[in-house]
């Protein structure tokens, strides 16, 4: 199987470790940057020996390495910087990712494609639209990582092992994300049984500001250690054909009463892509918190200019 990552930052590159380590498939790390992604790419092969683990990783700086992938990650684009607004980042990350599109629909048109470029749910359709692909076959990384982070703070919380905890987020992979309080569970029990409903609160105010806290630690960068597992799951998950129920950022087509439009939920992902987009049973006031998410980003869309 050949798997290419677009853009060979933090996250790629670690993408690339995680999923040349799994033994999932030749790895392809692109970046134009000149020499970047050759260096990383010898940079992990001298690591096989110490790890004791046989795996092929080849940088290039083309995109046309793409060519017959069987799996494409697109982490390329610009991270956003202080007064920056989600409009500029959009437009300027639409650019990149056009290119980047038009390309992937005339090398690799049977690819599965996971975008990770942001502003996440806005390029997810832009490239959507790009590519012409099945929304089946490329879908965003979305919430698998605000889920994975919201799971992880109720662990700290109950001094617990996250491997037991079942945590849900959906909607917008951003400051509008929805953490479904209700429906997580400690080893099938609702969580208000093990924690008063307003420290849940808190810890789901928590999960939606974990990305920009990560940032303000870190004070240059943003995270890239999480993101690239939840990656990497997604790839094993298609790789591996292994029916996995993860959140991704998917086109909706009726599902939750939305069309036309990409936002995080569920859904089951096996060696086709996306098999099935899962329906949590959610209130009124969840409805109608997604409902206005959808129509944010359709407002957003619209102000692309790329």
């Amino acid at each position: 199987m050949k798997i290419s990552i677009i853009g060979a930052g933090n996250v790629g590159g670690l993408t690339a470790m995680r999923v040349a380590q799994d033994g999932l498939g030749d790895v392809f790390l692109i970046d134009i940057a000149p020499g970047l992604a050759q260096g990383k790419s010898l940079d992990m092969e001298d690591a096989r020996s110490l790890l004791k683990i046989n795996y092929n990783v080849t940088g290039s700086a083309s995109i046309k390495d793409t060519e017959k992938s069987d799996i494409i990650v697109v982490t390329a684009g610009l991270a956003r910087k202080p007064g920056m607004t989600r409009e500029d980042l959009a437009n300027k990350n639409a650019l990149i990712l056009k290119d980047i599109c038009l390309t992937l629909r005339e090398l690799a048109g049977d690819a599965i494609v996971i975008i990770v470029t942001n502003p996440l749910d806005l390029m997810t359709y832009f490239a959507l639209k790009k590519t012409s692909f099945e929304p089946s076959r490329l879908f965003g990384m979305g919430v698998s990582l605000d889920t994975s982070r919201f799971a992880n703070l109720i662990a700290k919380e109950l001094k617990i092992s996250p491997v037991d905890v079942e945590a849900y987020v959906i909607g917008i992979h951003g400051e509008g994300m929805l953490p479904l309080t209700r429906l997580c569970t400690i080893n099938g029990v609702a969580l208000d049984e093990f924690m008063q409903e307003d420290r849940v609160r808190d810890l789901a105010k928590r999960t939606v500001n974990r990305g920009a806290e990560i940032v303000s630690l870190l004070g240059s960068g943003s995270a890239y250690f999480a993101p690239s597992a939840a990656i990497a799951a997604l790839v094993k998950a298609i790789a591996k054909d292994e029916k996995r129920t993860i959140p991704v950022s998917a086109c909706l087509n009726g599902q939750y009463g939305l069309k036309d439009v990409c936002l995080g939920v569920p859904a089951r992902i096996g060696s086709t892509g996306i098999e099935e987009i899962l329906e949590l049973d959610l209130n009124k006031e969840e409805k109608e918190i997604l409902a206005r998410s959808a129509e944010t980003l359709r407002a957003q869309y619209k102000n692309i200019t790329a």
